[in-house]
């Protein structure tokens, strides 16, 4: 498998425009279940263009967004200047350059799944305060959810079969259990739909790390059955991407 730290390095600014954000509403989640406050140090951990960096930024907390790659590391800097909460960090998951015990809650939007599973585990264990709190989260989106879903996750399936190689949804309870501790941690999931004009859903395929790029092989061929797959579904011009927003919080064992 391609390194996942350079994945993203040329779908940036797809990925930018393109990818959803986090509904505000998982913030009061975090209020009532974690008793999030404004002065908690967060660790935004593959923090990428800054999207989930930015919830927590709009909550009022101090952000630290680790980020391995390069290019879009710089994306997110780019975003937050002039926000003096955010700091940028070139670190990853397994080695954030973090001093010990300094982060109050641990954040992963839309890449754990990248990881060195135990490696990270054991630097979040060094970097977190008592009680040492932690939210993975993903926007997801499933098949059966609606006709449209199925026939965009048959067409991802023919045409990028190595999409599977970077699917969250590999994940189980089991992976949960083994980063929090067996029964440490709970699931939540919020509606969060997008609806798109045909450009944003070329866009949304084009941020993934698996579909093919102009000059691919089959780039042309996938575009095609994308805007076919469009027409079928539209409704005034727009498809809706209903995404839903799975958040796993809870807090690490020593």
């Amino acid at each position: 498998m391609k390194d996942p730290t350079a994945r993203f390095t040329d779908r940036v600014s797809d990925y930018v425009k393109y990818r959803p954000r986090y509904p505000k509403s998982a913030i009061a989640f975090l209020e009532r279940k974690a008793e999030l406050h404004p002065s908690w140090t967060v660790a935004d951990i593959g923090s990428g263009t800054g999207i989930s960096s930015e919830l927590f930024l709009d909550a009022g907390c101090r952000v630290l967004g680790v980020e391995p790659n390069r290019a879009m590391r710089e994306s997110a800097e780019s975003a937050f200047a002039g926000r003096p909460l955010f700091v940028s960090v070139d670190g990853r998951a397994e080695a954030t350059g973090l001093e010990a015990g300094s982060v109050d809650l641990y954040v992963s939007g839309q890449a754990f799944h990248w990881f060195d599973r135990p490696a990270a585990r054991a630097e979040a264990l060094r970097i977190l305060r008592p009680p040492k709190r932690a939210l993975l989260m993903w926007n997801d989106w499933k098949a059966e959810d609606s006709p449209f879903f199925r026939d965009y996750d048959r067409l991802l399936r023919t045409r990028m079969p190595s999409r599977s190689e970077s699917d969250h949804r590999n994940l189980s309870a089991a992976d949960f259990d083994a980063f929090f501790g067996a029964g440490r941690w709970s699931r939540e999931t919020i509606a969060n739909p997008h609806r798109m004009d045909l450009e944003g859903l070329r866009g949304r395929l084009l941020s993934a790390s698996y579909a093919p790029k102009p000059g691919d092989a089959g780039y042309e061929e996938t575009m095609a059955e994308l805007e076919e797959l469009f027409a079928r579904h539209e409704s005034g011009g727009e498809v809706e991407f209903a995404y839903t927003t799975v958040l796993y919080l809870g807090e690490l064992s020593a």
